[in-house]
C-alpha cells in the first residue's frame, strides 16, 4: 500500500564547535564568579574556611573567595542585639506582645530559694557576639551551652538569697550579680559572647500558694506603713518637745538671772541708802518719808489733808458713805 503523505526532509544547521566551547567557558566563568563574590551586611562579619579550616574574617562589604567550595563562608551577626528568654517564649511581638509558657520553659523557671521556698522566675538575657571565631569553633552548639549556663547561674544566685529578696527588695541586685557571674563564665569558656543585660521579667510564687503569699506581703506592707507613720510622728513630736523644753529652760535661766540681778540691785540700793542715813539720819529719814508718800499718794482715789493738831475731825469726814460704797 502506497503512502499518500508527503515526507519531510529536515536538516539542522551545523553549529561551529568553537561557539560551543565559548558558551561552556562562559557558563563556567559565571558559575565561578557567582560562587566567588559575597556580600557582608553592616552588622555582620564573614568567617572564611578553606577546606574546613579557618583562614580569616572579613568586614562588611563586597569580598572575593575561592570558588567551588574550596572556601566556604559563615556570617556572624556581631553587631546585632540578641535575646534569649527563660521561663516563657514570645509568640508574636508587637504593640500587644503575646507569650506562651511551655512545659520545658515552666520547668526551667521553677527554683528553690535560700530559705527553702519555691519561686517561678522568668528572665531575659540580652547579649552580643564579640568574637566570631570563638563563637563558631570553641564550643559545640554554643546556643544550648549558653542557655544551660544561664540557668545554672540564676539558680545558684537565687539559691543564695531569701524569697523576700528574690521577689521584692533584692531583684535588681540579684540580676546584676547573675549578669556579672554569667559574663565571668562566658570568658572562662571562651564562647565569644558579651552579656549586655539580664532582666527578671516576673518572679512570683507558684500559683498554688500565691493567694497566701499575697496576704503575707500585704501584712508586711501594712507593718512597714505603720512603722513609717510612727517614725513620722516621732520625728514631729520629739523635736517639738525638745524645742519646748529648751524654751522653758531658757525662760527659767532668764528669770533666775533677772531675780539675782534685782536682788543684787536692791541690796546695793539698801547699802547706799544706809550709808546716806548714817551720815545724816534726819535728812535721810525725811527723804525716805517723802519718797514713800510720793509713791503711795497717787494710788489713793480720795485724799483728805488736815492739820495734825486738829481735833474732832472724824464726824466731819462722813465715813459711812465711804463704807456703803
Amino acid at each position: 500500500m502506497a503512502n499518500d503523505f508527503p515526507t519531510l526532509d529536515l536538516k539542522l544547521p551545523k553549529i561551529n564547535p568553537k561557539y560551543i566551547k565559548i558558551g561552556i567557558v562562559a557558563v563556567v566563568a559565571l558559575i565561578l564568579l557567582g560562587s566567588s563574590f559575597y556580600q557582608i551586611a553592616p552588622e555582620e562579619v564573614g568567617v572564611i574556611l578553606r577546606l574546613g579550616k579557618f583562614v580569616r574574617t572579613t568586614d562588611p562589604g563586597l569580598h572575593l573567595k575561592l570558588p567551588l567550595g574550596i572556601e566556604t563562608l559563615d556570617k556572624v551577626p556581631v553587631q546585632r542585639q540578641l535575646k534569649m528568654e527563660f521561663g516563657f517564649s514570645t509568640t508574636e511581638a508587637g504593640i500587644t506582645t503575646q507569650y506562651q509558657v511551655t512545659t520545658n520553659a515552666k520547668n526551667e523557671a521553677i527554683m528553690l530559694t535560700g530559705d527553702l521556698n519555691v519561686v517561678v522566675a522568668e528572665w531575659i538575657v540580652q547579649y552580643k557576639i564579640k568574637d566570631a571565631y570563638n563563637y563558631l569553633f570553641k564550643i559545640r552548639d554554643v546556643d544550648s551551652t549558653f542557655r544551660f549556663m544561664n540557668e545554672a547561674v540564676v539558680r545558684k544566685i537565687v539559691g543564695d538569697n531569701s524569697v523576700d529578696e528574690v521577689i521584692t527588695i533584692g531583684r535588681s541586685r540579684i540580676a546584676l550579680e547573675a549578669k556579672e557571674e554569667l559574663q565571668t563564665l562566658c570568658d572562662l569558656y571562651e564562647i565569644g559572647i558579651e552579656v549586655n543585660q539580664l532582666i527578671f521579667q516576673n518572679v512570683d510564687p507558684p500559683d498554688a500558694v500565691k493567694p497566701s503569699f499575697n496576704e503575707v506581703n500585704e501584712s508586711q506592707q501594712e507593718k512597714e506603713r505603720k512603722v513609717n507613720e510612727a517614725w513620722s510622728e516621732y520625728n514631729q513630736e520629739v523635736p517639738k518637745a525638745r524645742g519646748v523644753a529648751a524654751q522653758v529652760i531658757q525662760a527659767a535661766e532668764g528669770y533666775a538671772t533677772e531675780r539675782v540681778n534685782n536682788a543684787e540691785g536692791d541690796a546695793n540700793r539698801f547699802r547706799a541708802i544706809y550709808r546716806e542715813y548714817a551720815r545724816a539720819p534726819l535728812v535721810t529719814r525725811k527723804r525716805l518719808y517723802l519718797e514713800t508718800i510720793a509713791e503711795v499718794l497717787p494710788k489713793i482715789n480720795r485724799k483728805i489733808i488736815f492739820d495734825e493738831k486738829q481735833k474732832g475731825i472724824l464726824p466731819l469726814l462722813n465715813l459711812g458713805e465711804e463704807v456703803k460704797k
